[in-house]
């Protein structure tokens, strides 16, 4: 391998670290089988509501950012048709020019059936390729996208399902041809999809009006993606989030919800053969890497537990108006160690809102540190359950 090729790949398994914020945070190791793959930019939370929730929003009430986290919830939005778009300034204490954008909409077929469509668009910004002793060879602004489109339907008043297809697309390098073991250099491409799960139902606990609701998304189940002409491919993230909501209904103008996410992705666990260097598990169809990603960690079921994140939140709204958000999240330190508090506020005005977010890590020198996400909501239709115009 010459020293062009060796350069080119490390920057592109450098993306693929740092695009979901994984690293050694703060002096320690968490490289421990850490579960690293291409295109990580599909588990970055788009939205500021949810990112202030602590990346928690499976069983969140529905807006237009639902066909991220869960588009089976779309057909019990309260609006006919909803649009958002985000903004995100990624590991901006880093470098100052990688972002992450998402642009979603929906619409409600009638009472029971809802579609809707979303681009992500993530922007790693100028990367200068060079070779082993640090002479500049090309610049290149490396981005990579995903267009996305769902169908939901209610299967009865309170349980829906949804599908989606997601079409990929990661540049990180441009076209190189190599005569060596690296091949031609190339942007991947991929298609996958969606299936997600929303139940939701209102509860009188006590005298008092509780809605419970219940979501799961089994997200990114596609072909595995390669950069390269050879035969060399990387599984793409296909995961599995769980999640659970209760909201209370504390008189007519204040409400609270709580949230609680389990996420899992459903990617074999690194097991490297120390004799030959190569991860035992590469070799698997993306098929049998996700349904055998439940039982693969070589230490058992204990370091199975491990690859189970968790994410929380609180949310309060006054008169549909105005929310305070506050969440939390967690995982293992041998599995990326990504451990952060989130705050945010959201506001409500006719057929406008704007939701805020900010990230506090709990690690020093962490570079998801100072995390701003931005939202921008439009909401047209009937609210079906007043039946009046939504304000």
């Amino acid at each position: 391998m010459n020293k062009f090729s060796f350069s080119l790949l490390s920057v592109l398994f450098m993306a693929f670290n740092y695009a979901s914020g994984q690293g050694a945070i703060g002096g320690q190791d968490t490289t421990n089988r850490a579960i690293v793959t291409p295109v990580a930019f599909l588990t970055i939370s788009p939205d500021a509501r949810s990112g202030a929730l602590g990346d928690a929003g499976a069983a969140l009430s529905p807006d237009a950012n639902a066909s991220y986290w869960n588009p089976a919830k779309l057909p019990f939005a309260p609006s006919k048709f909803g649009m958002a778009l985000s903004v995100t300034p990624w590991l901006s204490k880093l470098v100052n020019d990688m972002y992450l954008s998402y642009l979603t909409g929906y619409y409600k077929i009638d009472d029971r059936q809802a579609i809707s469509g979303s681009l992500t668009y993530f922007d790693l910004g100028d990367i200068q390729f060079t070779d082993e002793v640090g002479a500049p060879i090309r610049d290149f602004n490396s981005r990579e996208f995903a267009f996305s489109g769902s169908y939901a339907r209610k299967l009865s008043e309170n349980l829906s399902m949804g599908v989606a297809l997601r079409y990929i697309h990661s540049n990180l390098a441009g076209n190189f041809n190599f005569t060596n073991t690296v091949g031609q250099v190339r942007a991947g491409n991929t298609v996958a999809g969606d299936i997600s799960l929303y139940y939701t139902k209102d509860l009188n606990i006590s005298g008092n009006d509780v809605n419970f609701a219940f979501g799961a998304n089994l997200s990114n189940l596609g072909a595995k993606i390669s950069y390269t002409t050879r035969e060399e491919r990387e599984f793409i993230p296909t995961n599995l989030k769980i999640g659970t909501g209760l909201t209370f209904n504390l008189d007519p103008y204040n409400k609270v919800t709580w949230l609680l996410d389990f996420n899992k992705l459903l990617v074999p666990t690194p097991d490297i053969d120390p004799s030959t260097g190569r991860n035992r598990n590469s070799e698997k169809t993306f098929i049998s890497g996700a349904l055998g990603s439940f039982g693969d960690a070589p230490n058992g079921f204990s370091e199975e537990i491990k690859e189970v994140s968790l994410a929380t939140g609180l949310e309060y709204w006054y008169n549909d108006l105005f929310a305070a958000r506050a969440g939390y999240f967690t995982e293992s330190r041998e599995k990326g160690n990504r451990r952060y508090a989130t705050f945010g506020v959201g506001l409500r005005y006719q057929k406008l809102g704007l939701d805020f977010a900010y990230l506090v890590p709990m690690q020093r020198q962490n570079p998801l540190a100072e995390t701003l996400r931005f939202t921008l909501h439009l909401k047209f239709g009937q609210n079906e359950e007043s039946n009046v115009p939504v304000e």
